[in-house]
């Protein structure tokens, strides 16, 4: 198995973890908060001489502290807006590094024949389109979360929403960067096919295409998971 392999799996592993330690951190910080608390009555009694006089208040224990600290980061509008992050970065990164890997095996080739210019850019812009995936995705959740019409909503969504929401986003956001890379390497192969024939552009970008097909597939999940939310405002 190859170190780049070995490296890609141990970060998607880190994520998975990362993503269920913040889950965790968030029903610990839901139970805490949420135990009734019994209550205090420090009031003297009526009739009683020289009555002493009511101690202050109690301190907050340092775990309702932690609690409240915690519930106030992974909250269910911060998990959702999390997701929307995802939807659109992971995405935009993975086009961006696909876009960059065609350009560098193109430059080589247009200085040798300018010609091929318009042949060349079409093929480095069929990685871009992972990220325009990941607006689409981002910008209906925005949407459906009610940030363009009904931002009160989000300051009341639910942990379990915004955890729903954080799970929609997770086919595009991962799909849509490795679908990206691969298809700027397909690509950069057709770079090559074109520098010995340049007629046969259109095999290049067939080829090319098949590897967003993936994509496509991921974003109509994550629009259907985020359409038929049960928690849209």
């Amino acid at each position: 198995m190859k170190l780049s392999t070995i490296k890609r799996i141990a970060a998607l592993a880190l994520t998975l973890l990362a993503v269920l330690s913040c889950f965790t951190l968030c029903i610990f910080a839901e139970d805490v908060t949420g135990e009734p608390q019994p209550p205090v009555n420090d009031a003297p009694i009526q009739g009683t001489p020289n009555a002493p006089e009511a101690p202050n208040a109690p301190e907050t224990p340092v775990a309702d502290t932690v609690a409240t600290v915690l519930k106030g980061i992974f909250s269910g509008t911060n998990l959702a807006l999390l997701g929307a992050a995802l939807a659109v970065a992971l995405p935009c990164m993975g086009s961006a590094k696909g876009v960059g890997i065609v350009g560098e095996a193109a430059s080589g080739l247009i200085s040798e024949n300018p010609s091929i210019f318009g042949k060349a850019l079409a093929l480095q812009a069929l990685p871009m389109t992972q990220g325009v995936y990941g607006l689409v995705a981002a910008f209906l959740m925005l949407a459906m979360l009610g940030l363009f019409g009904n931002p009160e909503h989000l300051t009341t969504l639910p942990i379990a929403a915004g955890a729903y929401y954080l799970m929609a986003s997770l086919p595009i956001a991962l799909s849509g960067y490795f679908s990206a890379v691969r298809q700027g390497r397909v690509s950069a192969a057709g770079i090559n096919l074109l520098s010995k024939r340049p007629s046969e552009s259109g095999k290049a970008i067939t080829s090319s295409a098949l590897v967003e097909t993936y994509a496509i597939f991921a974003l109509l999940v994550t629009l259907l998971l985020v359409f038929f939310s049960p928690f849209n405002a």
